[in-house]
This record gives C-alpha cells, sequence and structure tokens, in this order.
C-alpha cells in the first residue's frame, strides 16, 4: 500500500462502482455461465467466458447493438437455435435476477462509506455503470440497502447516459466538479481500472487504487498512476484509524 495524497485531506471522495465499491465485475462473466447453461451450452471456466465476450463485443463495437449480436453469437456457439432477441431477453431476466440478489459490496466498503459521510465529506458516484442498472442497486437490492444505501450517504450518482463519453475521458469529473461547484483540489478519487485511473489523472484528481482481481492484468500499468494502492476495503479502515 502506498499513501502520498491522503484522500482524509480532500473534502469530497468520488467513487467508482462496479469493482472497487462492489464486487460485481464477475457476475457478467456468471450471468453468461448461466446463459449458456440454459441454452444447453457446455460448462465453461469463468475467465475464458468474459475474454469471449469482451473480445467479441470490442470487434463488434460500432453495430447498432452489439449485445445483439452477442447474444446470437452465444448461441450458435451453444448449439441453440433462439433468435438474437430471445437470447437477449433471457439474458436480462438472468442479469436482473443477479442484480437484484447476488451484487454486493466489496467487504469493508460499507464501512468506509458511513465513516467518510460521518467526518462530513461529499461522496459521489462516478460509473459507466447504466442508470438502470444503479436504480436496481438503489431501490431493490437489499445486499446494498441494508448496508449503506446509496441514496442516505451519496449527494449524487452519475452514470454511462450522464456523460457523451465514458472513462478514460474525465468528462464525468469535470461535470461532476462543475454541476457540485469543486475544484481538483477538493477532490479524491478511488478506482479499481486502467481506465479509470486514466480518466482520474487526466482530470487532474489524485485517486485511490482498490485491488480487484479482474483489473490484475493491469496492474504494473495502473500503479503510477495512482496516488495511493490498497489491497482491500480493510485497508482504507486501517489508513483511517491511524491518521
Amino acid at each position: 500500500m502506498g499513501n502520498r495524497t491522503s484522500f482524509l485531506q480532500r473534502n469530497t471522495i468520488i467513487f467508482d462502482m462496479d469493482g472497487t465499491l462492489i464486487d460485481s465485475i464477475g457476475i457478467w462473466n456468471q450471468v453468461d455461465q448461466a446463459l449458456m447453461a440454459a441454452m444447453g451450452g457446455a460448462a465453461e471456466e469463468e475467465m475464458a467466458v468474459g475474454r469471449r465476450r469482451d473480445a467479441f463485443l470490442a470487434d463488434h463495437g460500432n453495430e447498432e447493438n452489439p449485445y445483439l449480436s452477442y447474444c446470437l453469437f452465444l448461441a450458435r456457439h451453444c448449439g441453440c437455435s433462439w433468435s438474437g432477441e430471445k437470447v437477449f431477453q433471457k439474458r436480462y431476466e438472468i442479469s436482473r435476477d443477479f442484480l437484484i440478489h447476488k451484487v454486493d459490496y466489496k467487504k469493508g466498503a460499507p464501512e468506509v462509506i458511513q465513516r467518510l459521510h460521518g467526518l462530513g465529506k461529499t461522496l459521489v458516484i462516478a460509473t459507466t455503470t447504466k442508470r438502470a442498472n444503479m436504480d436496481i442497486y438503489r431501490h431493490l437490492n437489499e445486499n446494498i440497502r441494508s448496508k449503506a444505501p446509496l441514496d442516505k450517504y451519496f449527494t449524487a450518482i452519475y452514470t454511462r447516459e450522464d456523460v457523451s463519453s465514458i472513462k478514460p475521458s474525465p468528462e464525468v469529473h469535470e461535470k461532476l466538479m462543475t454541476d457540485l461547484e469543486k475544484t481538483r483540489e477538493d477532490c479524491f478519487i478511488f478506482e479499481d481500472s486502467l481506465a479509470g485511473l486514466m480518466a482520474a489523472r487526466a482530470a487532474g484528481i489524485p485517486a485511490g487504487l482498490i485491488y480487484d482481481r479482474y483489473s490484475e492484468k493491469d496492474r504494473n500499468r495502473m500503479v503510477p498512476l495512482a496516488e495511493a494502492w490498497y489491497d482491500s476495503w480493510e485497508d482504507v479502515l486501517s489508513e483511517m484509524k491511524t491518521d
């Protein structure tokens, strides 16, 4: 763990959501595993499922609905005759159940949120997650609502729909600073991904790196971009106790 610019010196703390506050990156791999099982496909290792999805979406990103194409591709991969639309609908149903019942905070994250809020910090979420998913977390996910309800602790929540360019663009950070009348010197960001840290650096805001196993491949590139790095939120709590 490194610590050059303590987040406790800043009055506005900005959090990424997926992979940072919540343990959710692997959920989409699990969704696709369940979807493949529903279509009669063979079981595959979670990370392999994710790598294939990421590669397909990268190759088809300019299509009007790349996820619809991905769903048809997955059906054919499983030897299933379903239409892309039917697979897409089934994926939506499975993912909604996962987002409501399985997504949870990373260990220690609720306590960090509560302590920072108690210190009078302004807490903000800046995520590339869709607003519809954030609304599920806000209103339907009892894992999150029972520990640190988002509407209780966060002054503002920015989603994919609030900007024209997502991270690594700094647009979301620039927008929230304008909206909340904050300066770069007011802010600190917690992130788990390379794109998130690049956005923080482009915005001129110091950032802390929260370890997530799905970003391990980028760790050597991420560490130089971070002002502090933590293996878990429990490490953040320890720093708060000793500051």
